[in-house]
């Protein structure tokens, strides 16, 4: 089914990602015009235009954006950490607050712009309550959620958040989080070492959170919108699901690493997503991870250890 981006000019910003690359490969299915942005070097693509540079510095962002003139912009461009270390703050700031400032700033001359940004469920207070950021993550992500609220009361920039759950699927290859660390363990034959495993979070596949960004583009509304599965499931429980699903028979080491401090649980509500984009989860947990762990096996090359 076309997503309706044919011949449109789109812009995705953390392109090489795993939700950005992702989201480029469908749009492209859908005959949009696509325009990259990397920090690195871009990956020998021709039906991509790419576009190297670093959103943290507002002139070289702001000519880009004149010259591509998009009609959609994907902001997913992010240091993605939950990690509590103060030498992150200022990288994790320029990286994913500065960046999002400048590209909304330069995007007050390109105001027909549709903005879909990607938020976090880390953001603070984000079920009303006066809860402290849990790390610089979560709180550049917070802060870019009230920039965007007030560049779309103050500028008419037209701009939805998506506050995305815990997003999970085939193509991510950083072995540092959690489902990749796991399943590369045991299949590895290594006993994956991991926190308790008690807090519940809300897990989203990725063509789920692919379908909600293009869902969040087509539509008018300009706010915040929470992205998710609209249940919450243990960590620990979806450890042992995706161990089960492998089948080796080794299970993970649960309480080998600290909880992280400020971790808190979370479970989105979902109902504005269905209201005021039309969208909703078509994926089950365990047809996910069966299908994460499928791409697992098949796909990545693993270097020699």
């Amino acid at each position: 089914m076309s997503s309706g981006f044919s011949g449109r000019r789109v812009l995705v910003t953390g392109a090489r990602g795993f939700l950005g690359a992702r989201l480029v490969d469908r749009l492209l299915v859908d005959g949009a015009q696509v325009h990259a942005v990397s920090r690195h070097d871009a990956p020998g693509r021709p039906d991509v235009c790419w576009w190297r540079l670093d959103l943290s510095n507002l002139a070289p962002t702001a000519n880009m954006i004149g010259s591509v003139r998009p009609d959609v912009i994907f902001h997913l461009a992010s240091e993605v950490t939950g990690a509590r270390d103060v030498n992150l703050v200022l990288p994790v700031f320029r990286s994913n607050l500065q960046s999002t400032v400048n590209l909304l700033v330069a995007s007050t001359e390109n105001v027909p712009a549709r903005i879909v940004l990607a938020g976090s469920l880390e953001e603070a207070g984000i079920d009303g309550g006066e809860l402290a950021p849990s790390s610089p993550y979560a709180v550049a992500k917070w802060a870019s959620t009230g920039y965007a609220r007030m560049f779309s009361e103050l500028w008419a920039l037209s701009i939805s958040t998506l506050r995305i759950s815990m997003v999970y699927g085939p193509g991510q290859r950083d072995m540092s989080k959690l489902i990749p660390y796991v399943i590369d363990s045991v299949l590895q034959g290594r006993i994956p070492k991991v926190t308790s495993g008690t807090r519940r979070v809300d897990w989203v596949y990725v063509d789920d959170v692919v379908d909600a960004l293009l869902a969040a583009a087509r539509a008018a509304h300009s706010g915040v919108i929470n992205i998710g599965s609209g249940s919450s499931v243990a960590i620990r429980d979806v450890v042992a699901l995706v161990t089960r699903i492998i089948g080796t028979g080794l299970e993970a080491e649960f309480g080998a690493l600290a909880d992280r401090p400020l971790d808190r649980d979370w479970c989105a509500d979902i109902s504005a997503a269905k209201e005021l984009i039309g969208w909703q989860p078509s994926t089950g947990l365990e047809q996910g991870m069966e299908m994460t762990v499928r791409w697992y096996r098949d796909a990545i090359d693993r270097p020699a250890r």
